[in-house]
């Protein structure tokens, strides 16, 4: 997820040019700039506006890459899930944790956090489908059946990102508190692998 982060900050800071190409003054999504292309005439760029545009094609490439890797990362997750015995599976666990019944202030407490945990859980799933599918439909935006919902596709797919990105930086918050109250050594143990 961090590479395909990287590759949008890239192609959308390092490589972003002043010239009336495709994609610019819209801020069209990559697969529309392909079919405006034709369109458009790169040598009549100067070199360094030629080498903007050369390379950030190439990072949109490389980002389209990575998200067909992470398409298939959740798509191994949603086999997993599914194929996982039906008491391990995140919808049972969430349902058992609710009618656990609590004694005290501190287990209420607990049972509160887990099933707060457990449902970010699914949002992040949410938002992750979101991002695959939009992405997905970019992707393929030569397909016939698909080119009417490209430029909502790609619309979705742009607030998506920001909403990955607050869901990220709550989720390292929500971590480095939760590692300097109850759970001491949380952090180092993800990174390093501990119990």
């Amino acid at each position: 997820m961090t590479a395909s982060i990287v590759t949008v900050l890239v192609a959308s800071t390092l490589f972003e040019d002043d010239h009336d190409g495709p994609g610019d003054k819209d801020h069209q999504p990559p697969t529309e700039q392909k079919v405006e292309e034709h369109h458009f005439d790169p040598s009549k760029l100067s070199p360094e506006q030629r080498a903007a545009f050369t390379y950030r094609h190439k990072v949109w490439d490389v980002h389209q890459y990575i998200g067909f890797g992470l398409c298939f990362l959740l798509l191994s997750r949603v086999v997993i899930e599914a194929t996982r015995n039906k008491e391990e599976r995140l919808m049972k666990r969430i349902h058992k944790a609710v009618s656990i019944p609590v004694n005290g202030r501190e287990e209420q407490q607990d049972k509160k956090h887990f099933l707060f945990v457990k449902r970010a859980y699914l949002v992040f799933y949410l938002l992750f489908f979101l991002m695959a599918g939009t992405g997905l439909i970019m992707a393929f935006d030569h397909t016939e059946f698909l080119k009417p919902v490209v430029g909502p596709a790609h619309q979705i797919h742009s607030f998506v990102q920001y909403l990955i990105y607050a869901y990220i930086l709550a989720h390292i918050v929500g971590v480095v508190r939760a590692d300097m109250n109850k759970q001491k050594g949380m952090v180092s143990a993800m990174i390093n692998g501990g119990d």
